[in-house]
């Protein structure tokens, strides 16, 4: 179902989690087992947690069924996120640049999931959300010198209404400490974490996993983001 296309909502649900910048096949298989309902693996080449296709090869051989792999890029040609997600085994692609909708048009159309950023203190915008034919929405501030995984808390209050109209999931500066006042506050579907729950960038900490989904277990959320 397109975002855009969201319209009758069904009775509430578990706010699934997204542990996004993995690295390590054990790291993955460990998120799977803790209950997260996807994982995500950077392309982008400036990110501390960078990943090439082999090693996101080796993440979706980690993962359980129906444990989501979610492949991160930031203006990326198209035909270069398709060569990807096949050689990689991706279920979904996350547009986390300035990309055009076209591009998420054209991969929607390739038979991709496709979740675009949006940001609150950059384009593309929160008010941008109907141009794009996507599968969700991640929402986050867009502070900081990189495209997402910057650890920056915002007033998560800002996402609701968006999320009120489309599949929204939730990111930026969420820790195990303050997830569920940020589920209060923005009322997602799901939620994304990198840096709130690592001992440095790409290397994932199981206890802050662990307690990040048993905290988010509190919220409701409206739709289901991954299968």
């Amino acid at each position: 179902m397109d975002a855009a296309e969201a319209g009758g909502l069904g009775p509430e649900l578990p706010v699934q989690v997204k542990i996004c910048g993995l690295t390590r096949p054990a790291d993955a298989a460990a998120c799977a087992a803790a209950g997260a309902a996807a994982v995500g693996c950077v392309f982008y080449a400036a990110s501390p947690r960078r990943v090439d296709l082999e090693q996101a090869a080796a993440l979706r051989r980690a993962l359980p069924p129906p444990v989501s792999l979610v492949g991160v890029f930031v203006d990326e040609p198209v035909e270069r996120v398709l060569q990807a997600a096949v050689r990689a085994g991706l279920d979904a692609v996350q547009l986390h640049g300035s990309e055009p909708a076209e591009d998420a048009r054209r991969l929607r159309a390739e038979g991709l999931r496709v979740i675009k950023a949006l940001f609150e203190g950059r384009e593309p915008s929160f008010a941008r959300a109907a141009e794009y034919p996507a599968s969700a929405f991640l929402l986050e501030c867009g502070r900081g010198p990189l495209p997402g995984g910057n650890a920056r808390a915002w007033d998560w209050r800002h996402a609701r209404p968006l999320g009120a109209r489309f599949p929204m999931i939730l990111a930026g500066g969420l820790t195990p400490e303050n997830v569920a006042l940020a589920l209060e506050a923005a009322r997602p579907d799901a939620v994304d974490v990198s840096s709130g729950v690592e001992r440095r960038p790409g290397e994932k900490d199981l206890d802050r996993i662990r307690r990040l989904i048993a905290a988010a277990a509190s919220g409701r959320a409206r739709r289901r983001i991954f299968p």
